[in-house]
């Protein structure tokens, strides 16, 4: 995106991709699909350590409107919602269209395509910068945007360079942590229960952050995954860096605690596994009921007060044991980097070096499950391309 806008400019535009096709978690996002950006946003769902005014402005910098606009006339990709989760997908479902269709439109613009070359280095050279190669000369250019990602999914080519790099050349970089990613528990409590799933609301605290999520839920052999658990983990990722505590809460239904004391209450000859799961798959029932304590066969007409009120809390407000986290290797995308008061928000340029535009994964901020964090790599490449594009020839 970065290298298409600079390119209208009328910039000769170079991209340095170190893999051979690029693009690649274009490639694997929304289950091949591509879940391009998101049918609404909602500001205050993305994650910084920086000023949230200075997001707000980045974001607002390329309407979400405008943004699919170009997709569908700039790019000729139509984009269709799937209602149940407001994001928005190519019509064909296929990622490798948006990938292919960005690759071709920046072709088609003139920008030179220069894949399989890695950067080995990056420093300020007679006004401009040079940009060291591993097989090749170095190139003298009058401005550079750093589009290199972070460290989520490293067999995409995401290896943290740039964010090394920028860091050797002074910038404030906040430390980084993988975020959407799994959450484990060893030993799993409910390994048993592997592949079941669900939408439930998680509530992820720690004494100094927290993250609510609604959304579905999936049990795996070592924890757990899903939009609701991906949203939520980079508070526990952070309390285990910070070697603090944290808890995971679950709501397993939309039932409240009037809800599930109106269903508990004695009704013939039901018992507790058959009143819970008339909301619940059979399995998890059984592991609920056995968390809460009690006999599954219990008539209704035979629970304690207690028994009941363990019940309503384990339903509602259940602990959800865990212990660790997939990290990097299965993280949607990276926490951290780049402090946003390291850029002018308008034009992405660096405050301490002039020719330097950043943009995308490695500055300081992502948003859920749902296309906010394509949406922040379209706007931040959009702006930082245009502004380099404006400021030189090369």
């Amino acid at each position: 995106m970065a290298a298409i806008h600079a390119a209208k400019w009328g910039a000769a535009t170079v991209l340095l991709e170190r893999t051979r096709d690029g693009g690649r978690k274009i490639l694997i996002s929304g289950g091949g699909r591509c879940n391009v950006l998101p049918a609404r946003v909602d500001e205050t769902r993305f994650v910084t350590d920086s000023s949230p005014n200075t997001l707000r402005k980045i974001v607002r910098s390329w309407p979400l409107a405008e943004q699919i606009a170009f997709f569908e006339r700039e790019i000729g990709i139509a984009l269709v919602e799937e209602t149940e989760s407001a994001k928005l997908f190519p019509a064909s479902h296929r990622a490798r269209d948006v990938r292919d269709g960005l690759i071709g439109h920046a072709a088609g613009l003139g920008v030179s395509l220069r894949m399989d070359t890695t950067v080995t280095g990056l420093s300020p050279h007679e006004g401009g910068w040079r940009v060291s190669l591993a097989d090749s000369a170095p190139l003298d250019v009058d401005a550079v945007v750093v589009a290199s990602g972070g460290l989520s999914v490293p067999t995409t080519g995401s290896d943290g360079f740039g964010l090394r790099t920028l860091a050797s050349l002074g910038h404030i970089v906040h430390s980084t942590y993988a975020a959407l990613t799994p959450v484990t528990c060893e030993p799993a409590p409910f390994g048993a229960l592997s592949g079941v799933s669900l939408p439930v609301t998680l509530t992820a605290r720690s004494a100094s952050r927290s993250a609510t999520a609604s959304g579905g839920f999936l049990f795996t052999h070592r924890g757990y995954s899903g939009p609701s658990v991906l949203d939520v983990s980079h508070v526990v990722v952070r309390a285990r860096a910070e070697h603090a505590s944290a808890s995971i809460s679950v709501r397993w239904t939309a039932l409240d605690d009037a809800g599930w004391e109106a269903l508990l209450r004695p009704q013939g000859a039901r018992t507790a596994l058959g009143a819970v799961r008339a909301e619940l798959p059979d399995r998890l029932a059984t592991a609920l009921l056995a968390q809460a304590e009690v006999d599954p066969s219990r008539s209704l007409a035979e629970l304690t007060r207690e028994e009941r009120r363990r019940i309503v809390e384990t339903l509602t407000r259940g602990n959800l044991p865990w212990t660790g986290d997939e990290g990097y290797k299965k993280a949607e995308v990276t926490g951290g980097g780049v402090s946003l008061a390291e850029v002018d928000p308008r034009t992405l340029e660096s405050r301490r070096l002039p020719g330097l535009y950043l943009c995308g994964e490695l500055l300081d901020a992502f948003g859920p499950i749902g296309g906010y964090n394509f949406l922040w790599a379209w706007a931040t490449g959009r702006a930082a391309g245009s502004a380099a594009g404006r400021s030189g020839d090369a």
